[in-house]
């Protein structure tokens, strides 16, 4: 496909590296020379200065022949502006990053009025991740599919779970479960576990299975299955703000520390609900006179990396049992990992995922397309959905008589409801919904697991 993305900032470029490794012919649109230069350099990719409002830059960046334009720039009514006029000019699909909850709101009307046909807020969607793990304290990662119907959570295996050093088969036999491990990564070496794979402690691993089933599965290893009562933040950002509406339906007790006095009246109307407190959230005798490292989860969203790293870290040195932090920068990501910290969000990487599953879907809208795209373990594996159709050449086949490709496993099959942890003997109908676990082979449709 032919995909125009305007603006090169943190989004802009992480998109590009994605898409740009499944063979799509992109062209990287700025207004600054020097936020090119990177892309220019470490990306097949085409660069272009210019304004991507303007008409004749979207013409010279081939507009009318696009199939996707994705504006991801730092202004929403720029990304708004980018998109009608490159729909006007005959782009057949428009992406734009929406950051302002009065517009996000109402994106149904933005759709219709100006024809956007995905949009998508960093905000809302780090917040939604930090819900659900909040929701599964033990794990440091949670993703759902099929509208909440299939969960799959991250965690590291101990000593204490029974998991290390039993081969899977052995495990499941003595143990049984309605759960699937379907990824793994020791080191730098990553698994698709079969029956014979034994977890070693310190593996990082990924299971799938129903929220029911998962819940059994972490009281099984005797991992605490304890809700989070009350939550602390660090940050007044607009994630802040979403994580505590969600935090109030989840029943949870809120405090958060801003610094900037208009932001907290602000936060003081959004999240009546919440105790908002004035102050420096580095300063010590603040956080003990709060008691904010007392709290069941502490969450770091200041618009700093270095800020969350340290305030992460002194969480967990205090004994808060799920530190759950922001980062943008790769290299801190990895030494927060190292450090002990493993829940941390990346709104870029989750935006990125988000477009990068709808452009797959543009890619193949006529077979079995995919609907949903998570990457884990640093982009080595991807966990993708899709829905079965007449266009599946395996309709009715167990799966035993099929011939997948190397490194990829049917992780589970949702129909009519119910969830599916898949054997040999399990068989995929028209209209279930199908997760597939693999090692980034860029799927774009259901045939093509096959070999």
């Amino acid at each position: 496909m032919k995909i125009i993305i305007i603006g090169n900032g943190k989004v802009g470029y992480t998109l590009a590296k994605q898409l740009a490794g499944e063979a799509h012919a992109l062209v990287l649109v700025d207004e600054s020379v020097e936020a090119l230069k990177e892309a220019d350099t470490s990306l097949d990719v085409l660069c272009m200065e210019g304004n991507g409002a303007s008409i004749r830059t979207l013409k010279e960046a081939g507009v009318r022949s696009a199939d996707l334009v994705i504006a991801v720039t730092g202004y929403d009514e720029v990304n708004i502006i980018c998109c009608l006029i490159a729909k006007k000019l005959g782009a057949k699909h428009t992406v734009a990053r929406i950051r302002n909850p009065e517009y996000y709101n109402e994106a149904p009307l933005l759709k219709q009025e100006i024809g956007l046909d995905m949009v998508i807020n960093p905000e809302y969607a780090a917040a939604q991740e930090i819900s659900r793990i909040l929701r599964v304290p033990s794990a440091f990662s949670v993703e759902t599919f099929a509208r909440g119907r299939v969960d799959m959570i991250g965690f590291y295996v101990t000593e204490t779970d029974g998991l290390a050093g039993v081969p899977l088969y052995q495990y499941n036999k003595k143990n049984p479960n309605g759960v699937l491990i379907c990824a793994a990564i020791r080191g730098s070496e990553v698994f698709v576990p079969n029956g014979r794979f034994v977890p070693q402690i310190g593996d990082k691993v990924y299971i799938i299975g129903s929220h029911r089933e998962l819940n059994k599965f972490l009281r099984l290893l005797g991992r605490p299955a304890n809700p989070v009562r009350t939550l602390s933040v660090l940050g007044g950002s607009r994630i802040a703000t979403y994580l505590g509406w969600a935090a109030e339906r989840m029943g949870m007790k809120m405090k958060l520390v801003e610094l900037n006095r208009e932001k907290c009246l602000d936060l003081t109307d959004k999240l009546p609900s919440a105790l908002i407190i004035h102050g420096d959230g580095t300063d010590h005798n603040l956080l003990e006179a709060e008691e904010i490292l007392s709290a069941d989860a502490f969450v770091s969203l200041t618009n700093r990396d270095e800020e969350n790293l340290l305030m992460a870290l002194s969480a967990q040195r205090s004994g808060v049992k799920k530190v759950i932090a922001k980062m943008s920068r790769p290299n801190y990501i990895e030494l927060m990992r190292e450090s002990g910290v493993d829940s941390i969000i990346s709104p870029k990487d989750i935006t990125a995922n988000q477009i990068s599953a709808y452009a797959r879907s543009l890619a193949n809208s006529e077979g079995s397309a995919v609907e949903h795209l998570y990457k884990l373990l640093g982009g080595a594996m991807e966990a993708v959905m899709f829905t079965a159709n007449a266009a599946t050449h395996f309709l009715n086949t167990p799966l035993k008589d099929l011939r997948f490709k190397e490194g990829l496993l049917v992780a589970a099959i949702v129909r009519n409801n119910q969830t599916i942890i898949p054997d040999g003997n399990s068989e995929i109908l028209d209209g279930d919904k199908v997760i597939v676990m693999a090692k980034s082979l860029f799927l774009q449709d259901l045939n093509e697991i096959l070999q």
